[in-house]
């Protein structure tokens, strides 16, 4: 069983000569990506979709953008990742639709054994990350290996997510831990005890009596 294999299967596995060659297709499209026109949105989406092993819609990412793959890279419709976003897709990284990524998120689906007896032997370990439906991920915020985090999750700026979080919270921190729960009672508010102007907030109660189906908008208590 080569390295590769052992990888994919779960399996501590040595970054060799044969994971590196897995490694190359990554390389050149990443340098295709990050020395492009930042305003060719078109080509960059293009690439982007040859990138990541799965693209389910309409993707925006401003470069520079890096990972190791990018075939273990799975986003959903109408994401966006902002500027210097790193993913280390040893194993599956899994985004849902209508996803926020702010500037200079990384997310490491790969890690290195705690002992350093053992970890100077060059082996290492994938776990797979997942990412749910209307997560906002604030900038600087780290996901380590492992973690899954629900829908409807906000992570504010500079956390190091290092734990499953739930669905409908607010959480940040090093580590980062639950702040509180999303509720329909957010609704009104845009950031902090702001709330929105009167003219805008009909047009998104308009906009959400025509989009009912929509999972972009969900309520935790019906609709509005």
């Amino acid at each position: 069983m080569d390295n590769n294999e052992r990888r994919d299967k779960g399996m501590v596995y040595k970054s060799d000569k044969s994971v590196y060659e897995q490694e190359i297709r990554a390389r050149k499209l990443t340098h295709k990506l990050n020395t492009m026109d930042t305003s060719d949105f078109d080509g960059i989406e293009e690439v982007v979709k040859e990138l990541f092993g799965k693209c389910a819609g309409h993707v925006r990412v401003n470069p520079p953008f890096y990972c190791d793959y990018g075939v273990n890279i799975e986003v959903g419709h109408k994401c966006f990742i902002n500027y210097n976003c790193t993913m280390l897709d040893c194993s599956k990284i899994v985004i849902g639709d209508y996803c926020l990524f702010a500037p200079n998120v990384s997310i490491y689906a790969v890690g290195h054994p705690i002992h350093p007896a053992c970890r100077n032997t060059g082996y290492m370990y994938s776990e797979e990350v997942h990412i749910g439906n209307n997560v906002w991920v604030g900038g600087n915020t780290v996901i380590c290996a492992g973690v899954t985090i629900g829908d409807n999750v906000v992570i504010g700026a500079g956390s190091v997510v290092t734990k499953d979080i739930p669905s409908w919270s607010v959480a940040f921190g090093n580590p980062c831990k639950v702040i509180r729960e999303i509720t329909d009672d957010d609704i009104e508010f845009y950031f902090r005890k702001k709330r929105y102007d009167d003219e805008a907030f009909e047009d998104m109660k308009k906009t959400w009596e025509e989009s009912k189906d929509d999972k972009r908008f969900p309520f935790r208590n019906g609709s509005i």
